[in-house]
Order: structure tokens, then C-alpha cells, then sequence
């Protein structure tokens, strides 16, 4: 897998959209990526998925004579910047939370690595909370990481911040892309007239989540902006690049009123999420076929 070489003849084409990952280009039907420290778990894993036939993420391909990893290209359409209308669309984002799914469930599978600590958290933070993390989830369900066709999510991409993860961890970030868990100044213009818990209730039944994993998803999201705040700090001086210049712009103040805003609207969140959602026809041939997976076609404001 080592030393593949790059057709001469074949341009690099930049490829936009991501905070921190620079140099990223497209050689023919292949994606060219900088190496970094979570490289060498980043290519177990996706070799872990390919031969559990996982199809919905890049397959690793090997490392160009630059040193750079060599990834599959794939087909598709995603968000840039700004973020088009149909990021708020619910048909999109229940789209994401069924393909989430699927990959939870095969990486659940898998497992965690023997080497792999189960918990860690940045210097100064509070302990993490919530049910134990059984499986390296993707942690990065953001637009710009989800390839669609059709107007379904068939592919994620970029796996740069997996981390021992449980299925309440995944859905947090879920939330906080597909449904704008954060303060409402800090929205993104798209999701205006959307509301959060309405649409984070749609989410969390489409992914399916169980009562007892519901009641954790408001304490984790809080828990999950702290923690987000001291590793942000972290890796803008330890590492500088594009965590520095997010952490400059003032991620860090976005990140603390994400955690405000969670703390006062709590009550509400949980109210909302435990109410169960009008079930459709569709629910109800998933249930009679055994699936445990909630069916999703159903409008936001169901």
C-alpha cells in the first residue's frame, strides 16, 4: 500500500470546504490527502469497514510518493460554502440519519480496537458523560462530510475526528449539524423556521434510539459542547494551522453558547424528544418485518 505513484499525465484538483484539512485535491478517480497523527487508526478502520463490504465511505487506497494517503473518489453531490437551502431540507437530513445508522451498526461490529482508550478527555475539562463508548464512531456528520445522489445520503467522508464513540455520541453531532443544536445567533441561515427539538425528535426516531439512549442525548450534547471547547483550545496551540484560525474567529465563544443554550432550553429538548411521533404506514410494515430502525418518511413537522 506504500509508495503508489501519481500519473504524471493525471491534475491535482484543489478540493474546498473543510476548516482544517488543507492541501486535500482530487487526482482522477482519487482523493489525495495530507497525513496526520489519526492517519494510521483512520486506515485500519476504513480496511475494517471494506471487508465488512461497508459501501457508504472512501476506501483507503494507499500512499503517494508525497507521503500523502491515497483515497477513493466518490460520486455525488455535497454542501459548500455557503450552505445551499436543501441542508434543512427533512427528507435530506432523515436521509443522513438512516445512512448514520448503517454505519454505526457495522462499526459497532467491529468494535474498538484493543489499543484504543475508551475515554479520554483534554486537561481542564469535566468528565465526559453518558453510555460507555463501544465503537469508533465518525464524530463529524457535518454537510461538507455527506455525499449525496437523488437527494439521499449515500456516503461520509473525512473520518479525521473518529474517536471511541457510543450510538448517543454520533446522534449529538447529528443534531448538531442536521437539526442546529446550537445557540440560535449561531445558526446557519437555512435552518431559519426550523425548529430544533421538533427536528432533533425526527432525527432521533429516524436513527433509532432507544427510551433509555434518548434520556441521555441532552446530558451528553452539553456535555459534548464542554468538552469541545477545551479540545478546540487544545489543538489551536498544540497544532496550530486550521485549528488556530477557527479558534482566532471565535469558535471557542460559538462553542460556549452552544453550551448555554443547551443548558436553558434542556427541559424542553427532553420533553420534546421522549414524545412519541405519529407513527406512519411505513412504521408500521418496519415494525412487522422485525427492523430496528425507525422508518423516516415522514414530514418535520409530523
Amino acid at each position: 500500500m506504500l509508495g503508489c505513484m501519481t500519473d504524471p499525465g493525471m491534475h491535482e484538483i484543489p478540493l474546498q470546504g473543510g476548516d482544517v484539512s488543507d492541501g486535500v485535491v482530487r487526482v482522477g478517480d482519487t482523493v489525495r490527502r495530507p497525513m496526520g497523527p489519526h492517519s494510521e487508526l483512520v486506515h485500519r478502520l476504513l480496511g475494517q469497514l471494506e471487508e465488512a463490504d461497508v459501501d457508504c465511505v472512501p476506501r483507503f487506497l494507499g500512499i503517494d510518493e508525497q507521503g500523502r494517503e491515497i483515497l477513493s473518489w466518490i460520486e455525488g453531490e455535497v454542501a459548500g460554502r455557503p450552505w445551499p437551502d436543501w441542508v434543512a431540507d427533512p427528507e435530506r437530513a432523515t436521509s443522513v440519519a438512516r445512512l448514520l445508522r448503517r454505519l454505526d451498526d457495522a462499526l459497532v461490529h467491529i468494535g474498538l480496537p484493543d489499543d484504543t482508550a475508551v475515554r479520554s478527555w483534554p486537561s481542564g475539562a469535566p468528565e465526559p458523560v453518558g453510555p460507555v463508548a463501544s465503537f469508533l464512531g465518525h464524530r463529524h456528520v457535518a454537510p461538507e462530510n455527506t455525499v449525496f445522489r437523488d437527494g439521499r445520503a449515500v456516503a461520509l467522508l473525512d473520518f479525521d475526528l473518529t474517536s471511541p464513540s457510543s450510538r448517543v455520541d454520533e446522534v449529538v453531532n447529528l443534531l448538531l449539524w442536521w437539526a442546529g443544536w446550537m445557540a440560535p445567533e449561531d445558526r446557519n441561515p437555512v435552518f431559519q423556521g426550523v425548529d430544533p427539538g421538533e427536528r432533533g425528535r425526527l432525527l432521533v426516531d429516524t436513527y433509532g434510539l432507544s427510551d433509555e439512549e434518548k434520556e441521555w442525548v441532552v446530558p451528553v450534547a452539553i456535555s459534548a459542547a464542554q468538552q469541545s471547547w477545551h479540545w478546540m483550545k487544545h489543538r489551536a496551540e498544540d497544532q496550530g494551522g486550521g485549528w488556530r484560525r477557527m479558534w482566532d474567529e471565535g469558535v471557542g465563544d460559538q462553542i460556549r453558547r452552544r453550551e448555554h443554550w443547551l443548558v436553558a432550553e434542556q427541559d424542553a429538548l427532553r420533553r420534546t424528544l421522549m414524545e412519541d411521533l405519529p407513527e406512519t404506514h411505513e412504521d408500521v410494515e418496519h415494525r412487522d418485518g422485525g427492523s430496528t430502525a425507525v422508518s423516516t418518511e415522514r414530514s418535520a413537522g409530523a
